[in-house]
């Protein structure tokens, strides 16, 4: 009957009707092309409106193509057009534009000579999401070498031949790294060309009560610094800014725009395009024509600490009642975590002095009060405490709490200016679950046409697979039905709750359409007549084109950065690997996801090993899965010296692009190696050891410095030096300019670094401990400590 009940409340919630909308609120995002090849995209992607009936302007270096009744719009570059342009449409009697970037990509041929004969022979790679199927390899003249063409963009991939089954690492490829899985990755790098510098710098503001003044410094080192009207890309939201609000002179451009123009908030584009090459685009976030600074709070100020409930803090032991089997073992029961623990440490400050400004907890939804067995051998028994496994789609669990409780976690969350994102699972349920009786049609078969189980094919059977054969898969695909409940279900959370957003779970196992219903009904129901941005982060394991073809206006705000991680942790825990391969990564994905990205960077998770456990030399980098060490050898922090590794790894995430993402326990170090030692019981105050609680002083003022300096959260990014040891790089805003050096050397290295002279720096200060450094000419000398890490302000 309570289930019924709050179906029959659904039912009246979900016809609320669409609140007007005036104008185009998203910022459309660039579109990226290769020259002389089509692509698409759904216009209600790129931003959201009640009315696409639009018309696209004529373009001399893009044609542009709409679908009115398929809502997709259909790009093709120039063969020969390298750089960026502005698109224009009209909507409503109002014109906008967006920026649109070419490449001409370079082609790179891969060859394999085998030993023996192959009916199938394919290369495949992290260029390709994996696929083992989309590369044919040919012998076209016989020679008995295969062969085949990919185009690749600057960064690093891994790859791999696939013959008849079975995965070949190049034979003559040297270069390749463990893959995880007790095998190699070949590996491939392609360089960027040298080309010299090429820079768009932000060079201050000077705001009066009639206009804001926003300068740049144009720096070319191809094509030389002086710049014409025409160079110019600049938008304010969406529509191009008036000429005659901008000033050249020389390299410097400045913009004087009128503060009646710029009434709330406002979101200011610019980039410099020239001879086929385009600059990084700055991206200034303004309130009343004021740059952002610690004032208003966006979702480039989010702060992510994640934690397990059930694994964080024991508020009301009247609520613990672990689950009774005699093959389940402690550390697969529930462990006493609840939704009151949560409140206690809002209450008493924990998360302030951490400098946390959101929190994302696991699901809250009731779980079965029974063990299950997990498919995979040797078939452990767990209980559902991490909340993966709903039994009802209103209900929260009876060990962490009431549904009151944990509106009193958001409630009180938002008195310390803390936003709250669930944890909302859309995949599947639990078999006890009364939908799966009620609907059995929404849901998928476990069994294949060919006699198998569809039991963790992740990419095989993407979006049909099942997790456990007791956690039935809903069919998105074949029930429009269920969409439109699960949908509506995630909406009731937010609003019954008050929650900020979500945490989605196995986001890349369900449709696309699932999620622009979702985020459709999230901006008519909530975002539009609330005038919030719910903030939505994504977990999906793949493929930038994978990864993001899921974030975009009319989908998710963000995903996990994975392939940033991928790369980042072997970085900073091999002495060998040079920062020049991270600093291209991070490259890479601001072409990808944009300069001032939401994406969510990380240093561990629930679902990754704790970097403690590789930082120690507990488990090799090579280990992807390290379930059984877990079980039979747990990891523990042998060499308190290596907390120096994570403090380091802590100050690269807190000072790049996209959101730091805390995992409980490892702001003091905590380790662990694969679900679910990664997920042990949170300890705090007496219970850290004295290097514990000295990671996690040191740990608060990292976060706090991100917390404190908006360049660190809205700012560009300019590499100044990256090698086997030093990654130097500076992150500048409107308000001010930090420069971090990182040194995963254990030496100390005396580190010299040349401003660019433009920026007239005479001094910095340590942001930690005050020091003042003085600086000639642009010339910076300092020591960076073996393991160690220094934020400067620079002025």
């Amino acid at each position: 009957m309570k289930f019924f009940k709050h179906v029959i409340l659904f039912s009246l919630f979900i016809f609320v009707p669409c609140f007007a909308q005036n104008g185009i609120r998203d910022i459309i995002k660039p579109v990226n092309l290769i020259a002389g090849k089509t692509d698409s995209l759904l216009i209600s992607d790129m931003f959201y409106s009640n009315n696409y009936d639009l018309k696209f302007k004529e373009n001399k270096q893009v044609k542009v193509n709409y679908n009115k009744r398929t809502g997709k719009v259909y790009f093709k570059a120039d063969m020969n057009f390298a750089g960026m342009t502005l698109v224009d449409f009209k909507l409503a009697g109002n014109t906008y534009s967006f920026p649109v970037r070419s490449r001409v990509q370079q082609k790179f041929k891969f060859s394999y000579k085998p030993e023996k004969k192959y009916n199938k022979l394919t290369l495949f790679g992290s260029f390709n999401g994996w696929d083992r199927g989309n590369l044919p390899m040919k012998d076209e003249n016989g020679d008995g070498i295969f062969e085949t063409e990919v185009a690749l963009e600057p960064g690093r991939y891994e790859y791999k031949f696939w013959g008849d089954g079975e995965e070949i690492v190049d034979p003559k490829n040297p270069d390749k790294k463990p893959n995880g899985f007790g095998d190699f990755n070949s590996l491939f790098n392609v360089a960027n060309p040298d080309v010299g510098k090429l820079f768009l710098h932000a060079a201050g503001k000077e705001i009066n009560k009639d206009e804001s003044k926003l300068s740049f410094i144009y720096e070319n080192e191809k094509d030389g610094n002086i710049i014409e009207p025409k160079n110019i890309i600049a938008l304010l939201n969406n529509q191009r800014i008036d000429k005659k609000y901008i000033k050249i002179e020389n390299d410097k451009i400045e913009f004087s725009i009128p503060k009646s123009q710029l009434k709330g908030k406002t979101h200011f584009r610019v980039a410099v395009n020239k001879n086929g090459r385009s600059t990084n685009i700055q991206s200034i976030i303004l309130f009343d024509g004021v740059p952002a600074d610690n004032n208003n709070f966006t979702w480039n100020d989010g702060i992510i600490y994640s934690l397990m409930i059930d694994r964080f803090n024991d508020g009301d032991t009247s609520l613990n009642k672990p689950i009774v089997h005699d093959s389940l073992f402690e550390k697969a029961n529930y462990m006493g975590g609840d939704f009151q623990g949560i409140i206690n440490k809002l209450n008493d400050g924990y998360f302030d002095s951490l400098g946390i400004s959101t929190i994302w907890i696991s699901p809250v939804y009731d779980n079965p009060d029974q063990a299950y067995k997990e498919s995979p051998a040797p078939h452990r028994w767990f209980s559902g405490y991490h909340g993966y496994w709903p039994i009802s789609s209103f209900d929260v669990e009876e060990k962490f709490g009431t549904i009151e409780k944990l509106k009193e976690i958001v409630s009180t969350a938002h008195k310390h200016k803390i936003k709250i994102l669930l944890d909302f699972v859309a995949n599947h349920v639990h078999e006890n679950h009364p939908l799966v009786k009620q609907h059995p049609e929404w849901f998928g078969k476990l069994h294949l046409p060919d006699g198998r189980l569809n039991l963790r094919l992740w990419d095989e059977y993407r979006l049909t697979t099942w997790f456990e054969p007791y956690l039935p898969k809903f069919n998105f695909v074949g029930s429009k039905e269920v969409v439109d409940f699960q949908t509506s279900n995630a909406v009731w959370w937010l609003i019954t709750t008050g929650a900020d957003g979500f945490r989605q779970d196995a986001v890349k196992h369900m449709p696309n359409e699932f999620w622009r219903t979702l985020t459709k009904k999230i901006k008519q129901e909530i975002e539009l007549p609330m005038n919030v941005k719910v903030y939505q982060i994504g977990e999906t394991f793949g493929s930038y084109e994978l990864i993001s073809s899921y974030v975009n206006n009319g989908q998710l705000s963000a995903q996990f950065n994975f392939n940033l991680y991928d790369t980042a942790l072997p970085t900073f825990l091999d002495s060998k690997m040079s920062f020049k391969a991270l600093d291209a990564e991070m490259k890479k994905s601001f072409l990808v996801y944009g300069e001032n990205n939401l994406m969510g960077n990380i240093m561990d998770s629930h679902d990754k090993n704790r970097f403690m456990a590789f930082a120690d030399g507990d488990l090799e980098l090579s280990k992807w899965s390290a379930t059984e060490e877990g079980w039979n050898n747990p990891p523990k922090v042998d060499n308190p010296a290596n907390y120096n590794k994570a403090k380091l790894y802590y100050a690269y995430m807190n000072t790049i692009p996209g959101l730091p993402v805390i995992y409980y326990g490892s702001e003091f170090g905590m380790t662990g190696a694969s679900d679910p030692d990664n997920r042990r019981m949170m300890r705090f105050g007496n219970d850290l050891s004295k290097d514990e609680r000295k990671m996690l002083e040191d740990v608060r003022k990292i976060v706090n410095v991100r917390k404190n300096h908006p360049s660190l959260r809205y700012g560009d990014f300019l590499t100044l030096r990256t090698d086997e040891n030093i990654y130097a790089y500076i992150r500048s805003d409107m308000n001010e300019r930090i420069l971090i050096i990182l040194n995963k050397s254990e030496n100390s290295q005396q580190v010299e670094l040349q401003l660019p002279e433009f920026y007239k720096i005479n001094s910095a200060s340590d942001v930690v401990n005050g020091e003042k450094i003085k600086i000639g000419k642009g010339k910076l000398e300092i020591t960076i400590k073996g393991i160690g890490y220094k934020f400067l302000l620079l002025q």
